[in-house]
């Protein structure tokens, strides 16, 4: 802890300062996620450039979200093994300044690409007619780009914001990462616009996003129930379904962890809940969006005929 009058340079992180001989055990099973993450969305990166089958608005909307998704974990998943294999885990503040940056950035860019996603199984789905239209090229490239630009625009404001704050005396953020709440808690001055800030950001790019994909997936479940058969609709129910367990693993906790009142008691709650989206959720995606997905499947068969 610096004294009262000093200029905080660096963050001690207390994220896993609980969990003694669990530190081990923990960085395995962190890496290994991490690297079956790495794994599956390069895949699906892969497969959706090489694979002309896969050239439709749906695996290019994938393939930029598999982009965003490796981006967004790798701004926190190798700082996180290190610092579990750190006895005193600190962090200067420029990289601090950094992550935070790239944490919203990302992280907002792949609730945009989720809503984007959602849309396109959309209009796919309850306007099929239309659907060639509302999901051409430009429109496709125009939603990726927003997403993006959304992305940068909330991470640089936030970020700036926070870090020309004054921060003096107390350096210990009780997190894993350089996460929004965790640092603001810690300036020497008053708070309350970067609180609402964040509050604004969370309704506007996490709240409202996850009410659009639950309305989509509702039309689309409406749509089929009125118009498919029965082994239609299994195949829809299982496809939405697992879709929906994803979304709900990354919004859920997101929405929880940022929306309900907090105070010191809730840190290790928010720490376990930022887990689900940082590191297992990611995980799942891949699996959730290809494995159960025919044409991707397909896909992988002719990639290892042609090269194996």
């Amino acid at each position: 802890m610096c004294d009262n009058g000093t200029v905080v340079t660096e963050f001690v992180l207390l994220g896993f300062s609980g969990f003694g001989s669990l530190r081990g055990p923990l960085f395995w099973g962190v890496l290994c996620i991490y690297l079956v993450t790495l794994l599956g969305n390069s895949l699906i990166i892969l497969l959706t450039l090489v694979d002309p089958a896969l050239y439709s608005p749906m695996y290019f909307f994938l393939r930029h979200f598999s982009m965003v998704e490796t981006l967004y974990t790798t701004t926190i998943v190798p700082r996180m093994l290190g610092d579990l294999l750190s006895s005193r885990p600190t962090i200067p503040s420029a990289i601090c300044f950094t992550q935070l940056y790239f944490f919203v950035l990302f992280g907002i860019a792949e609730c945009c690409l989720l809503t984007a996603m959602a849309y396109d199984r959309y209009a796919a789905i309850c306007r099929p007619l239309h659907y060639t239209t509302l999901m051409n090229r430009g429109a496709c490239a125009s939603m990726v780009g927003a997403s993006y630009l959304i992305g940068i625009i909330a991470g640089t404001t936030h970020s700036i914001f926070i870090f020309t704050l004054p921060f003096h005396g107390a350096n210990t953020i009780h997190h894993f990462l350089c996460d929004i709440l965790p640092v603001l808690r810690l300036a020497s001055a008053n708070t309350f616009w970067g609180e609402v800030g964040n509050l604004v950001l969370t309704i506007a790019f996490i709240l409202i996003p996850f009410l659009l994909i639950i309305a989509s997936y509702a039309c689309i479940l409406a749509t089929i129930l009125g118009v498919a058969t029965s082994q239609g609709r299994r195949k829809v129910f299982s496809t939405c379904s697992s879709h929906l367990f994803v979304i709900m693993l990354f919004f859920g906790p997101g929405i929880f962890a940022y929306l309900r009142p907090c105070t010191g008691s809730c840190q290790n709650p928010d720490q376990f809940l930022a887990l689900f989206y940082t590191v297992i959720t990611p995980m799942f995606n891949p699996f959730v969006y290809t494995l159960r997905n025919q044409e991707v499947t397909g896909a992988m068969r002719r990639l290892l005929k042609r090269y194996l």
